[in-house]
């Protein structure tokens, strides 16, 4: 990456390797290169991963408006090769810039661009009649205005390959991949928000019980309005698409408090209906879903590094919120109004932990039968052969006297 970075014309520049969320491709992982400058926003690069990481396509590359002459599109492209130093990679087609920008770039990793190498080295990630349609209309930018294109690395280049893409579009596997299953993980999600004065002051006073600030915050959101959008597996990623949505918004951070949750469905319920992808869950017409809440961590997006946590011996019984009011099941409006707050004469539940010995009696009683007999083992074979002898004879069943032995008088 040294060759682009070194051009750099600017400082407070940072360049933020992060997910992003899109309904193509749901099997792909999508990743984004974000460009700061100063804390804003001044470009990105979306890709998709394959689920074995060795092959990229690239979504959009974008620079911002007063941010083109500073190299930053370079940048970013040497990032994702940076990390991802192995994987196949498609470039897609290029718009009228983008043909600009690519005759200018010195690509780092040629040999990984699958422009450049026959179809049956790359055909399993991606589909060749797609792949022939982009360099198709790549070339008509280059000719049309008169650039290069690098021209010299392309595979066959200006040759005409309909027949060569037919035979290997067969060669593609649509790719596969195990998503979070919302019945068996533990989920994060997180909502932004801008808190009244006092209670911001409050949760984030660290002379306080962190449960009961964490209480205290969800009181005011409201237990019945935790996010239905973007579930995540890990605490990281909720915070990330956060703090990503903060970025891209362009609104301020100074006042922001992002809020992250940890659940699992109610024990003993069916995952309801849900759009899995590769790293995350989004419940798109969630009627109002009962989850347990376990934990709940805090931050504002200034100060990320301290990070408020609180985790709840017994869970909270909480709920995901209806993506729309009129969709809401009966059981959500009984306890929850329109903006998730609780109803009169509804108050917090607590989940209460099932008995793990409940209905195992039968398997107890034999164990502990098991564990008698064991111990009365080692004791008599601990015992001396006279002593064990005794001790058998003492534990003989008693006869009655036989009617013809003679009684003693």
């Amino acid at each position: 990456m040294a060759g682009a970075e070194a051009e750099l014309d600017n400082t407070g520049t940072a360049l933020w390797l992060t997910d992003w969320h899109t309904d193509e491709y749901p099997d792909w992982t999508p990743r984004r290169v974000l460009a700061l400058v100063g804390g804003v926003q001044a470009g990105q690069l979306d890709f998709l991963v394959h689920p074995d990481g060795q092959a990229l396509a690239v979504w959009m590359l974008d620079v911002e408006p007063g941010f083109e002459s500073r190299n930053l599109a370079s940048v970013m492209m040497d990032a994702l090769h940076a990390a991802h130093p192995t994987a196949w990679i498609d470039h897609g087609s290029r718009t009228l810039d983008g043909a600009f920008w690519w005759d200018r770039y010195t690509d780092p990793a040629p040999e990984r661009n699958i422009h450049n190498r026959p179809p049956e080295e790359w055909a399993r990630y991606f589909d060749a009649l797609v792949v022939m349609g982009q360099r198709a209309r790549n070339a008509h930018q280059n000719r049309r205005y008169g650039l290069d294109g690098h021209s010299a690395a392309e595979y066959r280049h200006g040759e005409r390959l309909e027949a060569e893409a037919a035979h290997w579009a067969p060669a593609y596997r649509q790719a596969q991949a195990q998503g979070p299953d919302p019945a068996a993980a533990e989920l994060y999600g997180g909502l932004r928000l801008v808190l009244p004065n006092a209670l911001q002051r409050a949760v984030y006073d660290e002379g306080r019980d962190a449960g009961q600030r964490a209480e205290q915050l969800l009181d005011h959101i409201g237990h019945g309005s935790l996010p239905y959008a973007a579930w995540h597996t890990t605490p990281r990623a909720a915070f990330e698409h956060m703090a990503q949505q903060q970025i891209l918004a362009h609104g301020p951070a100074e006042d922001a408090t992002h809020v992250a949750f940890r659940v699992r469905l109610t024990s003993g319920r069916e995952a309801p209906r849900h759009t899995p992808r590769a790293t995350w869950v989004s419940y798109t017409d969630s009627p109002g879903i009962e989850v347990e809440l376990s934990a709940m961590s805090w931050r504002s997006p200034q100060t990320p590094w301290a990070t408020h946590t609180a985790e709840f011996d017994q869970p909270i019984d909480a709920a995901i919120a209806p993506k729309i009011w009129a969709d809401a099941s009966a059981q959500y409006k009984a306890r929850f109004d329109e903006i998730g707050e609780l109803r009169p004469g509804q108050s917090p539940r607590r989940a209460t932990a099932a008995d793990p010995l409940a209905g195992r009696e039968a398997d107890i009683a034999a164990l502990a039968a098991r564990l008698k007999e064991a111990s009365r083992r080692r004791a008599a074979a601990a015992l001396p052969a006279s002593a064990q002898e005794e001790s058998e004879s003492l534990r003989a069943p008693q006869q009655n006297p036989s009617p013809h032995s003679p009684r003693l008088t």
